[in-house]
């Protein structure tokens, strides 16, 4: 038996699951939580693990930093220690890894049915891949083609200075560093970003969830405005880190935002921001870039990190 989360500032996923004589991974139960609701991440677990069978080995995914013994989750006040948690739950083998190395890790589990190809480019074999993904943060990791297989490499590039690229986004970072000082990529490509634009915009408060449906139903124009905004700081921002990795191996967007507002959306801004990089605009054309559907893909990177 093994035992897989996808721990995140807005949910967390825990899965137990089989590995059957194939190799193949058969989840055996599932179950979503409201992170929010739990002080610490021990008393969830608790629950989720109450009267199940004895677990061989685990791994969780968690959004923030980690050395694969300790984290700190980002955005909730979650302290980890794998040691810890293999003593109190008895797991013989408990690892950590940051969730976007976790859902790198998913990727060769993914149906083709859930990767939409938004831009097709020229896809050169082994070459350099990245994950990234708007959620309640911005995750990112990259895939370096090493002996006979990717090679994971996590980071924190969600936190690297947003870069604004035209007039309207120059204005946001003003708006936004009066407010609070250095604006990262996060405070803007992420959940609570799109609110933060929809602010900038002159709406009222509103739920991130609120305004992508809004902007989807194509009725509210400022919503819609909202999301073309994003979109495009999306689009930049994973057009600079494909540039640094010449990721020609494939730029791939995962997270609950994609699956929920990319796969409905007008994407031209996005695509627009991603190539607009002025001498590079004709290699960037040969950058491949897919959409994610599979809203679990953390939850199954963690489970193959589990039995690696």
């Amino acid at each position: 038996m093994i035992l897989g989360g996808d721990l995140g500032g807005t949910k967390t996923l825990l899965a137990l699951a089989e590995q059957d004589a194939a190799g193949r991974i058969r989840i055996v139960r599932q179950q979503r939580f409201a992170s929010a609701d739990y002080p610490a991440f021990d008393t969830m677990l608790g629950e989720f693990l109450a009267d199940a069978a004895p677990v061989d080995s685990a791994c969780f995914g968690v959004a923030g930093p980690t050395d694969g013994h300790r984290a700190k989750l980002t955005y909730l006040p979650w302290h980890l220690s794998a040691a810890e948690l293999g003593r109190r739950f008895a797991i013989p083998r408990v690892t950590l890894a940051n969730d976007f190395a976790a859902a790198a890790h998913g990727l060769p589990l993914l149906e083709p049915e859930r990767i939409i190809t938004l831009l097709a480019g020229q896809p050169i074999e082994h070459a350099p891949r990245l994950i990234l993904g708007a959620g309640t943060g911005l995750g990112v990791a990259g895939l370096v083609w090493q002996d006979d297989h990717y090679r994971v490499v996590s980071g924190e590039g969600g936190h690297i200075g947003f870069s604004p690229q035209t007039a309207q986004q120059g204005k946001l970072w003003r708006w936004l560093l009066d407010r609070n000082g250095r604006v990262t990529s996060e405070d803007i490509v992420s959940g609570p970003g799109l609110e933060r634009i929809h602010a900038f915009l002159g709406g009222r408060p509103r739920q991130a969830s609120e305004i992508g449906q809004a902007a989807l139903a194509g009725a509210d124009r400022l919503a819609s405005a909202t999301l073309d905004l994003w979109l495009a700081c999306y689009g930049a921002f994973a057009g600079d880190l494909a540039l640094h990795w010449l990721a020609r191996g494939g730029v791939y967007l995962a997270g609950g935002m994609a699956a929920k507002l990319m796969s409905g959306a007008d994407n031209r801004p996005f695509i627009h921001a991603f190539l607009a990089k002025r001498e590079h605009t004709e290699l960037m054309k040969d950058v491949p870039v897919f959409l994610i559907t599979a809203e679990d893909l953390g939850l199954r990177g963690a489970l193959a990190l589990a039995i690696a």
